[in-house]
C-alpha cells in the first residue's frame, strides 16, 4: 500500500494581478494525506483553504501563480498532461463544491449528470450498468429513484448538495476533497453524509481533505485538524491534540467563537479552558488577539468598531443568553398567525408520462402548517432540507401563492390581497436570504443596494435616501462608512454582504423580519458578528423574527421558541428550554442526537 497519497510541500498560490509583487493567497503550506485519513481544514473566509483545495486538483484561474510541490502516489500534479489531468479529476480526486448549482447543469435530469460523469471516464459501460450504479450511489446520499428525471430546480438546496455529492462518489475516487460540502445541509443529511463518507474512507481506504468553518463537525468526523490564517498553516495535530491543547492564538480565538454560539455553558468558563484566548469582546475589536511579535489577528470582514454602543454607552462584549434573552410579551393579537397553509406542486412529467399516468403525483411542499408569531418575538423554525421551511417563508410573504390556507398579517389576511395591496405590505416583512451574493446586485453599490427599497416604495428624495443608508450603514457595523457606501458586493467578505443584505432589509423599518438560513455559509468567528448584531438590531428596531436555520446551535442561541419542521408539516413547537431539555416528538429527538457538539471533547480536558 502506498504511504503517502497525497504530499503538498511548500506550496505558495497567487491569483493573477496587474502588479509584479504577488500577494500569496496560499503561503508556504505543507501537510501529507495518507490512503483512508480524514484531515479536517478550518479557518476563516478568506484564509486560503478553498485555493488548496484548487490548488490540489490544479483548478486555479489561468495565470495564476504556483509555487511548491504537489504529489500522488508519488507523481508530480503539476507535470500531468491534459488528457492524464482529466483523468486525475474525477477518478484519483474528486472535488464536492460548497454551491451545487455551479456544478450542475439546470437544463440535464439528475439521472442525465450522472450518466454524462459515468460514460465520459468508463465509457465500456452499457447505459443499463451505468444507471444500476449511479442509482446505488445516490441512494447512498438518500436521493430516491424516483426522481431520477427531474432536475436541479425541481430540488432543495440541500437535495442538490447531495447530488453533487454523489457525483463525486460515482468514479470511486482515491481522494475527496469537500469544500464546505454540508452547509447547506440540516443536521440529520449532514450526519448521514459525513458517516457515509467516513464509511467509505475505511472500507476503501478513500482519503479525506474536509473543508469547513464548522468546528464541531470536523471535530467529529476527522483525524486530524489543520488550522489556516492568513494563507498559512498555524496549526496542525490530532483532533484531540487541537481541540482539548490548542497551541495557537487564532485557534483558541476560533473555539471561544465556536463554543460562544453553541451556548453550552457560561462564555466565560468556555474562555478560562484556553490559557490566553482572546475575550469574546475581544473578537469584535481591531486588536482582538496579538500574534507574537506584535502582529494583530482579525478576521476577514471583522467590524471596525472596537465597541459597540446602547444608547452611547460602550459594549464591548459579546451578550450572554441571559443579557439578550427579553421577555417576549403575550399579546392576544399575534402580528403574524398562519392557518392551515398548504403549499403544493404537481409532477406533471412529459407528455407519454401524463398519457399513461392515472393519478399525477404531487409534492406535499407545506402541508398544513398552522402557527403564531407575537411581536418582539424570535421564533426558530428548524428542519431536514426540503422539509418546506423556505417554501412555508416564500408563501408567508406571498411570494408563491399558497394552495390552501390563511395567512394573516396584523389581522389582514394576505392570501386575499391584490398585488398592489401586497406590495405595501411588504415594506412591513422583509427578508434575509442565505445566500447574499446572490441577493445583491453586483453591479450595484453598497449604497445604491440599501437605497433601493426606499426608491421602490416611494419614501425618500436622493438625498433623504443617501442619509439613512450612511446611519444604517453605521447601525450594522459598516464603518467607515463613506469607504463602504461606494464598494460593490464583490469587494466584500461573506460577513460584510450579509450584513449589507440586513441593512437593505431593515432600511424601509419593517417589523416581521423572515431569516432564511443567514449564518449557515458564515465561520464561526463571524457567524458569532452576525449573531450579535442582529440581537442588537432586534431590540434597536423592535423587531419580530422568524428564524429559519438547519443549526439547532444557532437556534438554541437565538430564539424564544422553536417550531420543528418535517415533511411538510410541524410536528413540534415549543419555548427554546422545554425543545432541548424535554422533547416530544421522535423526529426531534433524532435531530438534537445528530447535532454535532464541539464542547463534547472539551470537557474531556484533563484537570
Amino acid at each position: 500500500m502506498i504511504e503517502v497519497l497525497l504530499s503538498v510541500e511548500n506550496l505558495r498560490v497567487a491569483y493573477p494581478q496587474l502588479h509584479q509583487t504577488p500577494s500569496w493567497a496560499v503561503d508556504d503550506v505543507s501537510f501529507t494525506l495518507k490512503p483512508g485519513e480524514k484531515l479536517g481544514l478550518v479557518g476563516e473566509s478568506g484564509c486560503g483553504k478553498s485555493t488548496l483545495g484548487r490548488a490540489v486538483m490544479r483548478l486555479l484561474p489561468t495565470g495564476s501563480r504556483l509555487e511548491g510541490r504537489v504529489t500522488f502516489a508519488g507523481e508530480s500534479v503539476f507535470d500531468l498532461s491534459p488528457t492524464q489531468l482529466r483523468r486525475f479529476r474525477g477518478e484519483a480526486v474528486a472535488l464536492v463544491f460548497q454551491d451545487p448549482m455551479t456544478r450542475l447543469d439546470p437544463l440535464m435530469t439528475i439521472g442525465d449528470h450522472c450518466l454524462e460523469t459515468l460514460r465520459s471516464h468508463e465509457p465500456q459501460l452499457s447505459r443499463r450498468q451505468a444507471k444500476e450504479r449511479a442509482i446505488s450511489t445516490l441512494s447512498a446520499v438518500n436521493i430516491p429513484a424516483d426522481r431520477w428525471g427531474q432536475y436541479p430546480h425541481e430540488f432543495s438546496g440541500g437535495m442538490r448538495q447531495r447530488v453533487a455529492i454523489a457525483l463525486a462518489l460515482v468514479l470511486n475516487p482515491k481522494i475527496i476533497v469537500a469544500d464546505e460540502p454540508t452547509t447547506s445541509l440540516d443536521v440529520t443529511v449532514a450526519a448521514q453524509i459525513l458517516q457515509e463518507l467516513t464509511r467509505l474512507c475505511q472500507e476503501r481506504t478513500l482519503a479525506l481533505l474536509l473543508i469547513s468553518h464548522d468546528l464541531a463537525m470536523i471535530g467529529e468526523y476527522c483525524d486530524r485538524i489543520a488550522v489556516m490564517y492568513g494563507g498559512q498553516m498555524v496549526e496542525m495535530g490530532t483532533t484531540q491534540q487541537v481541540l482539548q491543547h490548542p497551541q495557537h492564538d487564532y485557534t483558541r480565538s476560533l473555539l471561544a467563537a465556536a463554543l460562544h454560539i453553541q451556548a453550552v455553558f457560561d462564555i466565560s468558563e468556555e474562555l478560562s479552558v484556553f490559557p490566553g484566548a482572546a475575550s469574546p469582546g475581544s473578537l469584535m475589536s481591531p486588536s482582538r488577539t496579538a500574534k507574537p511579535g506584535g502582529h494583530h489577528i482579525r478576521t476577514k470582514g471583522e467590524t471596525q468598531h472596537a465597541s459597540r454602543t446602547k444608547g452611547g454607552t460602550p459594549n464591548s462584549h459579546y451578550p450572554r443568553l441571559s443579557e439578550v434573552k427579553t421577555e417576549v410579551k403575550t399579546e392576544n393579537s399575534p402580528l403574524l398567525r398562519v392557518t392551515d397553509l398548504k403549499q403544493h406542486y404537481t409532477l406533471e412529467g412529459n407528455f407519454v408520462e401524463q398519457l399513461f399516468r392515472k393519478n399525477t403525483p404531487v409534492i406535499k411542499a407545506v402541508d398544513g402548517v398552522s402557527l403564531e408569531l407575537y411581536p418582539g418575538e424570535i421564533l426558530g423554525l428548524v428542519g431536514e432540507s426540503g422539509c418546506g421551511k423556505s417554501t412555508l417563508s416564500r408563501s408567508i410573504l406571498q411570494l408563491v401563492r399558497p394552495t390552501g390556507g390563511k395567512v394573516e398579517f396584523q389581522g389582514e389576511n394576505l392570501t386575499k390581497a391584490s398585488p398592489r395591496r401586497l406590495q405595501g405590505w411588504r415594506r412591513q416583512m422583509q427578508m434575509v436570504f442565505q445566500d447574499p451574493h446572490a441577493c445583491l446586485n453586483p453591479l450595484m453599490t453598497v449604497g445604491q443596494s440599501i437605497a433601493d427599497p426606499l426608491f421602490i416604495h416611494k419614501l425618500a428624495t436622493p438625498a433623504e435616501a443617501k442619509a439613512r443608508v450612511i446611519s444604517m450603514l453605521e447601525r450594522v457595523w459598516l464603518t467607515p462608512t463613506a469607504d463602504y457606501y461606494h464598494r460593490y458586493p464583490g469587494e466584500l467578505s461573506g460577513g460584510q454582504q450579509q450584513r449589507v443584505a440586513i441593512a437593505r432589509a431593515l432600511i424601509t423599518r419593517p417589523q416581521l423580519l423572515i431569516c432564511d438560513e443567514p449564518v449557515s455559509m458564515l465561520d464561526a468567528s463571524v457567524q458569532s458578528q452576525v449573531l450579535d448584531l442582529m440581537l442588537e438590531l432586534k431590540r434597536y428596531f423592535d423587531l419580530t423574527y422568524l428564524f429559519i436555520t438547519h443549526d439547532l446551535w444557532v437556534a438554541r442561541f437565538l430564539c424564544d421558541r422553536i417550531a420543528v419542521m418535517n415533511q411538510g408539516k410541524i410536528v413540534e413547537l415549543g419555548s427554546t428550554h422545554d425543545i432541548f431539555t424535554n422533547p416530544q416528538h421522535p423526529y426531534t429527538q433524532t435531530l438534537l442526537q445528530a447535532a454535532p457538539l464541539l464542547a463534547k471533547g472539551l470537557k474531556s480536558r484533563p484537570g
